[in-house]
């Protein structure tokens, strides 16, 4: 391990979760009345185990927010308000990733968020890490690499917290699309890893599932469940998109080694059946489940295999309630609970 940081893993202990209360409508065309709503639950679900950090755009948001909670009888004590504007609400991405100092310390890093090198408006965007940490009182370090700033979304990297981490090729590689860091290499990328988040070994994936709006976010495809345990989703339907994507990664993680040199149990997480919205094959996945102290938050998208994917996630998280949250309106943002949210360690 890096003795200068550590990313500590999802399931570690918590002191809260990040979120920012969605007021860019064209994120979700059509929807954004009910977006909001599906939104308090989230927020309300969440506050019954550890603190929500959230983030509105100014103080009438903060008010008609607070209204709405106090509707829906949420707790208001675990809701500790951070008033900053935003372009969009994806805190995985735009907010920043809290590590460990070897003194048990907490840093905040700011990587750089740039619309995941996608849309243009993403200037409010960048000033949310300095705004969390300010709120949070600790320090941020700007994420650099040869002199210039890195960039690394939180919903591209997913970690253990022992060393090894997992992300794609698609998303980090790609040489025309998205191209968050021109020219960057492999190595480069490790070298980032290793020292700002004390990772030692890396795990790369192929291609994303289809209908990512990042080009190939892990934490739509795997995720860690416990430091030996990586969930990744398959799809059964061979004449499906995500088919021979999905089994490629099988394969690479079946010959994938953890920082120890031993190899990762695999669990496999169905897909849904396509949802699709005009004419767009929409990213609904199992795999973008939240984990709480105490509790994981787990998608559920109206589909047969919701109670296969919840039973699934039960059996990894032995002790950790499994609530699912209905995202059939969220997932019309192409993302759904982890890409919103980011948690910060105690």
């Amino acid at each position: 391990m890096s003795t200068t940081r550590r990313f500590p893993a999802e399931w570690e202990k918590q002191q809260g979760i990040l979120l920012c209360f969605p007021h860019n409508g064209n994120d979700w065309p059509g929807k954004y009345q009910a977006i909001q709503w599906a939104f308090v639950e989230f927020i309300k679900k969440t506050s019954l185990y550890e603190t929500v950090f959230l983030v509105v755009a100014d103080a009438s948001l903060q008010e008609k927010v607070t209204e709405m909670l106090t509707q829906a009888e949420v707790d208001l004590s675990k809701i500790s308000f951070i008033i900053q504007k935003t372009n969009r609400s994806w805190m995985r991405d735009s907010g920043p990733i809290v590590v460990k100092k070897p003194d048990g310390s907490l840093e905040a890093l700011n990587f750089n968020f740039n619309g995941w090198a996608k849309y243009t408006n993403w200037q409010l965007d960048k000033h949310v890490p300095n705004a969390v940490a300010n709120h949070l009182q600790i320090p941020i370090t700007q994420v650099t690499y040869k002199g210039k700033p890195f960039i690394v979304e939180g919903g591209a990297i997913d970690v253990n917290g022992k060393g090894t981490l997992i992300t794609t090729e698609e998303c980090m590689l790609h040489p025309t699309t998205q191209v968050r860091n021109t020219g960057a290499t492999k190595a480069d990328y490790e070298a980032v890893f290793k020292e700002y988040l004390g990772v030692t070994n890396v795990i790369w994936l192929g291609d994303g599932i289809t209908g990512d709006d990042t080009h190939g976010h892990v934490d739509d495809l795997a995720r860690f469940v416990n430091e030996n345990t990586i969930v990744t989703v398959v799809e059964s339907n061979p004449e499906d998109k995500n088919y021979a994507p999905l089994q490629e990664n099988v394969k690479r993680l079946q010959n994938a080694v953890l920082e120890n040199g031993e190899k990762p149990t695999i669990v496999f997480l169905p897909m849904t059946k396509p949802v699709i919205f005009e004419e767009l094959q929409i990213p609904a996945s199992y795999a973008n489940f939240l984990i709480l102290n105490h509790c994981v938050l787990v998608p559920t998208f109206n589909d047969a295999n919701d109670r296969k994917a919840l039973n699934i996630l039960a059996e990894c998280f032995p002790d950790r309630e499994i609530i699912g949250i209905s995202a059939i309106d969220l997932i019309w943002g192409f993302g759904t609970l982890h890409c919103l949210s980011q948690q910060i360690p105690e």
